[in-house]
Formats: C-alpha cells, sequence, structure tokens
C-alpha cells in the first residue's frame, strides 16, 4: 500500500466530529496497471475490465429511461396533432373545399394528381426490388446484358425501366435541376446585392431628411395657412366591417389645418348595413368640424381602382395638390402629414412619398409572424435600396401621398389589372416623376390572421405584376429613359423577382427535388438543397432578427406557398379566369393597445365601471379583457370552418413518397427535408395554420 500521511489526523485535532466507521471490503476487485513509462498510465484500459453486472444494469436501465422519455415525447406531439386534427376537422360541420375554378386553373392539380399517382407506382417497384434483394438504387448504372439470367417478369420490366429511366428521363430531369439552380443562383445573387445596399445605406446613415421648418413663413405678415398645401385623403374600403370605424377615426385626427384638407371615404359596400354605419360614424365627426366626404357607388366596377378614378373625376379635386391614400385597416400618427409633405417643397420631380407598414397583429400566430419576416425584408430591404439608388419602386397602395399631377400625367387609374398601385407606379416612371421612401414613417395596419385571407392576397399580388407585365411591355421598350432603367424595370423588377422567383422556387423544391429520389442519375447537389436555401433565409430574417427562431417553419412555409404563387403567375402570364378575381383581405379589427384603451372606456361607462387611465397597460389591458369577456357571454358564438386546399394535400403526399424512397436510399438530409416539408404541406392543406374562417 501506499505511505498513510497522516494530514487528516493533523486536520482534526482540534476538532472531532462525528462517529468512526469501520469499512470491511469482502472479495475487494483491484486492478493493477504496470507503468513502464510517462505515457503508460494513458493507456486505454481493456473495456471488459472494471464492470460488473450492476454497472451493466444501471447503463441500460437509465438507457431505457431515455428511450421511454423519447417516446412518451414523441406520443404526446403525434397526440396533440391528432387532437388538433380532430378539433378542427372532425368535429366542425363547415368543413369544406377551397373554391378554385374549374377549366384551365385547375390544370396544375390535376398534374400533381398524375405525379403522386407515378411517384406512388414507383415507390411500390422500388419497395419490391428492395425486399427481393435487387439493389439497382445503390447501382443506377447497373446494366443486365442476358436476359434469360432474369429471374420472372417483375424483374424483367423493372430492369427495362432501368434502363429507359437512365437513357431517356434522367437527361431531361439533370437539365431541369441545372436551369433552376441557374436561376436559384442568380435570385440568390440579386438578394444578396440588395441586403449589401441596406447595409450600405445604414452605415452611411443615408435618410430623406426635411431641412430647416418647411412650414415657416418668409413673409412676417404672411398667413400660416398659405404654407400648407391642399392635401386631398382617400380611404377606399369595401364590406369593412371590423376596420372602418378606427381608419376614419385615426384620419380624421391628422394634424392638419381644417381648410387645408379634405377627407373622402369611397365606400363600395354592397351591405346596406355597413353603409349605414359607415354613414353614421362620418356624420358624427363631420359635426366635430372635420371636412369628411362620404361617397357610395352603385355599380362596383374596376374595383379599388375604378373607385379612385370615380373619386379623382370630382370638380373639387382640381383644389387640391396631394392626395394620400390609406387602405381601410390603416391607422396613420396625427403627424403623418407633417412627416411625408414637406419632402414635396422645393422638389417638382418628386411624384411618390411612401411609408413603411407596421403590424398590429404580427404576434397573432405562426402565420402572421411569418408574413411579418417577408414584409420587414420588403420594407427594410428592398423598398429602401430602391428608393435611395433608383428613385422607383412599386407603390404599395397604401399609406403613401401622391402629387396629383404625377398621377394626372401618367394616366390616372386603369382598371385593366389587380394592381393598379403597381400599374400607376410603373407609368409615373416612364414619365420621369421620382419616388422617395420613408423607413422611419410607420403606419398601423393588420396582416391577414387565416390562410385563406392570406392565400387570396398573394394570389392577387402574383398574377396582377405578370398581367401588368404583358400590357406595359411595348411602354417599356419605347419609352425615353435610359437603357439601365429599362432593363432594371423588364429583367429586375418583372422578369426576376416576379416570375422567376416563384417558377424556380415551386420547380426545384416541390418538382425536380421529389423526381430526383425516383431518378437518382440526375442528382441535386448537397449545397442547393441546404447551404444556399439556409443562407437566403437568414438574409430575409435579418430586418426581423426577433422572429430567428422561426427560421425553419419560415423556409418550410415560404416552399409550400411557392404553389398558390406559382399558380398565380402562370395565370396572370396566360390571361386565365382565376386571374382577374379580386376578393377583398378579410381583416379582424385588430388595433394597437391606445386605440383598444379608447375604444374600451366608453364600452366601461356602459357597465358602471370605473373609467380607465392610460398609466398601467397590464392592468388596463386585463381591464379590458375582462370586457371583451363579458361581451362574449351575452353575444351568439359564431361557427368557424376550415378549407381543404386540394394542390397542397396533393403535394404533401408526393413529398411523403420521395421522402419513403430517399429513406430506402439511404439519403440523410434529402430524407428530412422531404419528410419535414411534406408534413409542412400536410398542415396546410388541412387549413392548420393561421386562425378558422368564420
Amino acid at each position: 500500500m501506499a505511505p498513510r500521511l497522516n494530514f487528516s489526523d493533523w486536520w482534526g485535532k482540534d476538532k472531532q466530529r462525528g462517529t468512526p466507521v469501520i469499512v470491511k471490503m469482502e472479495n475487494p476487485n483491484f486492478s493493477i496497471v504496470e507503468i513502464d513509462g510517462p505515457d503508460a498510465a494513458f493507456k486505454p484500459i481493456e473495456k471488459s475490465r472494471g464492470k460488473n453486472a450492476k454497472q451493466v444494469t444501471w447503463v441500460l436501465l437509465l438507457k431505457a429511461n431515455q428511450a421511454v422519455g423519447c417516446v412518451a415525447w414523441l406520443a404526446t406531439i403525434l397526440w396533440s396533432f391528432i387532437g388538433t386534427i380532430k378539433n378542427r376537422l372532425i368535429l366542425r360541420k363547415g368543413v369544406s373545399l377551397a373554391s378554385e375554378k374549374l377549366g384551365k386553373s385547375n390544370l396544375l392539380f390535376r398534374i400533381i394528381k398524375v405525379c403522386l399517382g407515378v411517384s406512388l407506382v414507383m415507390l411500390a417497384f422500388e419497395v419490391i426490388a428492395y425486399f427481393k434483394g435487387w439493389h439497382y438504387f445503390q447501382n443506377p448504372n447497373l446494366y443486365i446484358p442476358h436476359t434469360s439470367d432474369v429471374l420472372g417478369l417483375f424483374h424483367i420490366i423493372y430492369v427495362a425501366w432501368l434502363d429507359f429511366r437512365a437513357d431517356y428521363i434522367a437527361p431531361a430531369v439533370q437539365k431541369l435541376s441545372t436551369f433552376c439552380t441557374v436561376l436559384f443562383l442568380i435570385q440568390s445573387l440579386d438578394r444578396l446585392v440588395l441586403c449589401l445596399g441596406c447595409f450600405y445605406i445604414k452605415c452611411k446613415k443615408i435618410n430623406p431628411r426635411i431641412e430647416g421648418d418647411p412650414f415657416k413663413s418668409d413673409d412676417l405678415e404672411g398667413s400660416n395657412n398659405s404654407y400648407y398645401p391642399m392635401v386631398l385623403v382617400q380611404i377606399p374600403m369595401c364590406n369593412e366591417k371590423e376596420v372602418y370605424e378606427m381608419s376614419i377615426s385615426a384620419v380624421c385626427q391628422l394634424d392638419w389645418p381644417k381648410d387645408c384638407l379634405l377627407i373622402q371615404i369611397l365606400d363600395d359596400s354592397d351591405n346596406e348595413c355597413i353603409q349605414e354605419l359607415i354613414k353614421s360614424e362620418v356624420a358624427k365627426w363631420n359635426q366635430k368640424g372635420v371636412n369628411i366626404i362620404y361617397r357610395h357607388r352603385l355599380v362596383r366596377t374596376g374595383y379599388k381602382a375604378g373607385n379612385l378614378k370615380s373619386a379623382m373625376s370630382c370638380d373639387y379635386v382640381k383644389d387640391y395638390e396631394f392626395v394620400a391614400i390609406f387602405d381601410a385597416d390603416f391607422q396613420p400618427t396625427p403627424d403623418f402629414l407633417k412627416q411625408t409633405v414637406p419632402h414635396f417643397k422645393d422638389n417638382p420631380e418628386l411624384g411618390l412619398v411612401q411609408t413603411r407598414w407596421a403590424f398590429v397583429n404580427k404576434d397573432e400566430n405562426l402565420l402572421t409572424r411569418l408574413q411579418n419576416i417577408n414584409l420587414c425584408f420588403h420594407f427594410e430591404v428592398e423598398q429602401q435600396v430602391n428608393g435611395v439608388f433608383l428613385n422607383f419602386f412599386g407603390f404599395n397602395g397604401t399609406a403613401g401621398i401622391w402629387r396629383i399631377k404625377a398621377l394626372e400625367e401618367s394616366g390616372g387609374w386603369l382598371e385593366r389589372t389587380t394592381v393598379e398601385d403597381m400599374d400607376i407606379a410603373v407609368r409615373a416612371h416612364l414619365n420621369g416623376w421620382k419616388f422617395i421612401y420613408l423607413n422611419d414613417v410607420r403606419v398601423l395596419c393588420e396582416v391577414p390572421e387565416s390562410f385563406e385571407a392570406y392565400r387570396k392576397q398573394q394570389h392577387r399580388w402574383h398574377s396582377g405584376p405578370m398581367q401588368l407585365f404583358r400590357v406595359c411591355l411595348p411602354a417599356i421598350v419605347s419609352s425615353k429613359i435610359s437603357i439601365w432603367k429599362k432593363a432594371n424595370l423588364i429583367l429586375l423588377f418583372f422578369l426576376l423577382r416576379k416570375l422567376i422567383l416563384p417558377f424556380y422556387s415551386f420547380t426545384l423544391f416541390c418538382v425536380v427535388l421529389p423526381l430526383t429520389m425516383f431518378i437518382p442519375e440526375a442528382e441535386l447537389p448537397f449545397w442547393v438543397v441546404c447551404y444556399i436555401p439556409i443562407l437566403m433565409t437568414l438574409l430575409n430574417i435579418l430586418p426581423a432578427p426577433k422572429s430567428i427562431p422561426f427560421i425553419a417553419p419560415y423556409l418550410l412555409f415560404e416552399n409550400t406557398m411557392s404553389v398558390t404563387k406559382f399558380n398565380a403567375m402562370v395565370s396572370g402570364l396566360f390571361q386565365l379566369g382565376s386571374s382577374y378575381e379580386w376578393v377583398v383581405t378579410k381583416k379582424a379589427g385588430r388595433s394597437s393597445e391606445s386605440d383598444l384603451l379608447a375604444a374600451a372606456e366608453k364600452d366601461l361607462k356602459a357597465f358602471g365601471a370605473p373609467q380607465i387611465s392610460r398609466g398601467a397597460s397590464e392592468s388596463e389591458l386585463s381591464e379590458l379583457n375582462r370586457l371583451n369577456k363579458q361581451k362574449d357571454e351575452t353575444s351568439t358564438p359564431v361557427k368557424k370552418s376550415n378549407k381543404i386546399y386540394r394542390k397542397e394535400l396533393a403535394l404533401a403526399f408526393l413529398l411523403l413518397t420521395a421522402s419513403a424512397r430517399s429513406l430506402l436510399s439511404a439519403h440523410g438530409l434529402h430524407f428530412y427535408f422531404l419528410l419535414f416539408q411534406g408534413v409542412t404541406f400536410l398542415l396546410v392543406g388541412l387549413d392548420l395554420i393561421g386562425e378558422q374562417i368564420s
């Protein structure tokens, strides 16, 4: 034994504690290691030594406990998922198929069904071959020259399919894969350049500024109002029962001289009850001294463009210099005009000032969070970079101010497409007008909370640009603007960002990638599936840093939305029937906290409750929630229903089938990507994302 050192005796001689215990070891198991050199002590010891049955038992029990915990966790997730489907689909009678036009617009669904059927047959072939030991998928170039060695009719068919696949199908799929990859790289480069431009703007602190006091009079005897230009404010709406009151209230509180401001409420509602509600709201503010007018069209032609065109034809419009446009769910701050109108002073070439949107319901559910990522990138990067370096961008249709002269010289509002805002912006750019984007001025609004509303909105936003591209291409080519501006409009603004983006996104990840699982001769590079999409997703999500935890759902959901965007792009490009559909986006009537409290004060009076103050927000909102619960108890419940989206469901089964095929081939990354993408399509197809439709 080693020599004993009496440190313990020296340490405990002053004070003894406890009772001495003698431990006797029976059958001790010592391991003796002979050390020959300085590194001998660190040599690995045989695994069989130093372990007994109890240690092995404990290790097995620990691993079994971990396995049971993992299985229980997966079972909990599966059970909650099944419960969600049961609550939202099975127990509700309102389940219905998503409305889809018959004929040409339904062609995509038929193609997807054919691909799904073919993929199931191919998967059955591969599974049978796998269990019979014909491992041809591990060596797709294997060729059997002598049919006498082939056993059975099925084997003959399978070998013939391998030859046909390698000689005819694989080259075409490989060319399509290469073509989509090149488009993907070009679009990724464009996205990277935009981000670098935004980074440059941030570093140099480039931002349109107002020099001095634009409303200060040089003539001391002059009237103050003479330096406030005449501004017309328009709010087009159609059956906006949930939001009309908030938007009218916000616009009527704009800080601008009353004799220099006129508000037009352009109501296209076909519901008489909603018309009366809007009329009473307008009359209320009119009695308070606000210059506000209610206009209603008997025939709703041209949708929003026709509504704005009709309003601009009034005789009194010629007395106004600028027009501000707000959709029915937008709530500008009182100083909105003072932050935007001064940019027009001493800048006669300026035709449009566009401001940024801010969303009151961005944290309502997963769908609104994902929309916030897209729209933050659009405003923070695309609009800002194009505004600084090109003085041109697409008008967002709301939260902007136009110089009326620019509208008139560009031909006014036209009803030829469903994107009248982009149409007037392109025509104004061709006439030499410049645009300014103000990223610091934000207007509150809403994003759709249900997938049905979001899907219809995206269909309109992606079919309209293709309609516009068809009708305005001759005007762009024959215009007097410089060649590089024409190239920017045709190649970047329309082709790359409006046509190529939805095309390659759908084709590459929803068509080519599943095909490569069944046709292994055509390969899709690893970096196309993994590295580039992750990098582009990170660039997209940077303007909304709080949304970084949602990077994986965002990537999968964007690929899922590529079906809707691709279908809309094709329908707009070839002028199919669905491209001219205009459906008003459903609003939930959300508002900011201050607006909620202001509206709650009136309701609390009716219940006899004390007035709430604007100090402690948590207590105020809890009081508001209590009030809303009382209202809900007295009101009749509204039944909600789910939609079934056939294209998304068909693609879900197609991708899951491809993932099963990749599992046979031991493609790790491809399997997980196809699996999660297929599950995402399944969730969207069953309308399990976002709020339900009431």
